[in-house]
């Protein structure tokens, strides 16, 4: 079985999202750096722009917490809280707001019940596992050379799945965040017709990072399955 380790293919399967996966890193942390020393027309910074928006769609109820980590901004739908890292919570710039009404648009989603929202926090527990016990799982099955270990190795690949039909639905809800966040900037004063330019390359070149990790699980499935169909042969 060293061919498992060694194959070629491998490559094959993983240095396109590899790649595309590099280069939208590095546009999103080039758009960052670029827009976050732009400072907004109103001078609002990224707490002030998500406080606006959640207030002014009915969301007083979402607190606005400051968190640590680089771009580690995100809502959690669970305790129906808006976290902002540092350099987005009190930076009065176009970078600041853009990302600040991308994770207010997720609260307005959870607000509207949104589908593919209630979707992705339901597959959370099950893909937490996938992720994890699937490639195990699969590797059991394809090292065991009989009915039953390709019967283990489909489950594995199976369970793996769910990470890649996970990616595949952040996709919408990542986008649409994207959408609302771009309108509501515009609608509540925060951003002007002009900065909104910024805030749309900043943002576009996010919605690629998740493009590129729906790809690498892809991929890695695809791979497991030429894997274990080759074996066939």
């Amino acid at each position: 079985m060293g061919g498992l380790y060694f194959n070629p293919m491998y490559f094959v399967f993983a240095l396109p999202p590899l790649l595309l996966g590099l280069w939208a890193q590095s546009r999103v942390r080039s758009a960052f750096n670029k827009y976050t020393k732009v400072r907004s027309a109103t001078g609002m910074t990224g707490a002030q722009a998500a406080r606006r928006i959640l207030d002014s769609h009915g969301l007083q109820n979402v607190p606005v917490e400051r968190v640590n980590g680089m771009l580690s901004d995100h809502y959690d739908p669970r305790s129906k809280t808006l976290r902002l890292s540092d350099a987005v919570y009190s930076t009065p710039s176009i970078a600041a707001v853009g990302v600040a009404a991308h994770e207010a648009g997720h609260a307005l989603q959870d607000q509207a019940s949104y589908s593919m929202l209630r979707l992705r926090s339901a597959m959370v527990p099950t893909v937490g596992i996938g992720s994890w016990l699937g490639p195990i799982v699969f590797m059991a099955g394809l090292f065991m050379n009989s009915v039953a270990g390709n019967t283990i190795a489909w489950l594995g690949l199976i369970l793996f799945g769910l990470t890649a039909a996970f990616a595949i639905v952040t996709l919408p809800v990542e986008f649409d965040a994207s959408r609302r966040a771009k309108k509501l900037l515009v609608e509540d004063g925060i951003v002007s017709a002009q900065e909104i330019k910024g805030v749309d390359r900043m943002l576009d070149a996010a919605a690629l990072t998740y493009v590129a990790g729906a790809l690498q699980a892809i991929m890695t499935v695809l791979y497991y399955a030429y894997l274990l169909l080759g074996r066939r042969d």
